[in-house]
């Protein structure tokens, strides 16, 4: 509020106002903002800054909420460095840790970061078990596929664990497992880094939503238009990396293989492009973000 005046000539202790007050001007009525019988928060929507102040300002100082999963990260793999440590020959810096730590914070949950494990059975079980009882949910990158040395479905079973499911028809990500342990998860990852990027956002991103109640639980996704045609010569659905550009055009982002880290970080969308098929260039599809 600012008033519009200037001091009376003569009158130093006395001001004219220029602009008489309105009626009501500057009065908040009651249920001007929330009517009573409003919902101030419904269930299943995430508690941002916005909700909470308005929580604050109808007197609540307490609510019910789901609670946030601890989400254990494991990567297996006798090949694998952590970050900082000279690289020897035959050997490979590990980021798949990392990267799902990102995007397990965006889902809402809290990540926990384990120890890298070797490829022995041994280590594989006491690394499950150890993750397990710590976590709500267990998501691991490698030793789900076929090799002699892919231990986690196997150590799995021996703690007493189900699976659920192996094996998805999409590109990146075909060996993935999902099993349960009484009321824990285990998210089977492939160690290839984008595909477990990818795994990760169609599948464990879900889950975590819908963990801690939430009833939006997919993806952020938005309308795009193709500004050059997504081609799809194999059997499974190949979601591919784009960049979507201010105006909305969506542009290929490069290399697409599983082991490609650079074109995923030049994206910031994946489109979904059905087994053999051609999405022509003006094409209007949605497009995954994260």
């Amino acid at each position: 509020m600012q008033e519009d005046t200037r001091p009376v000539a003569g009158q130093p202790d006395r001001i004219e106002c220029l602009e008489p007050v309105k009626p009501w001007e500057n009065v908040r009525l009651r249920g001007e903002d929330v009517k009573r019988g409003a919902i101030v928060a419904e269930a299943g929507r995430s508690l941002d800054a916005a909700a909470i102040g308005l929580l604050s300002a109808t007197g609540e100082s307490q609510v019910q909420a789901g609670r946030r999963p601890i989400v254990g990260l494991l990567a297996t793999g006798s090949e694998l460095l952590e970050p900082g440590q000279p690289l020897s020959p035959g050997k490979i810096y590990e980021s798949n840790r990392a990267t799902l730590a990102a995007l397990t914070v965006s889902a809402g949950g809290l990540p926990k970061t384990f120890p890298l494990v070797k490829d022995t059975l041994a280590d594989t079980t006491a690394a499950l078990r150890e993750a397990l009882a710590a976590c709500d949910i267990l998501v691991t990158s490698g030793g789900v596929s076929v090799g002699e040395t892919d231990f986690v479905k196997d150590a799995f079973q021996q703690l007493g664990g189900r699976l659920d499911f192996w094996k998805i028809a999409i590109r990146p990500g075909r060996p993935f497992v999902f099993g349960r342990s009484g009321e824990k998860f285990l998210f089977g990852l492939p160690g290839n880094p984008v595909s477990a990027f990818v795994t990760f956002l169609l599948l464990a991103w879900p889950a975590i939503r819908h963990w801690q109640g939430a009833k939006d639980i997919l993806p952020p996704s938005r309308p795009v238009t193709l500004a050059e045609p997504l081609r799809n010569h194999g059997d499974r659905r190949h979601f591919l990396r784009v960049t979507v550009d201010a105006t909305g055009a969506a542009h290929n982002a490069g290399a697409q293989a599983s082991h490609a880290l650079a074109s995923l970080a030049t994206a910031n969308a994946l489109i979904d492009v059905p087994a053999r098929a051609i999405l022509p260039a003006g094409t209007t599809v949605q497009a995954i973000s994260w």
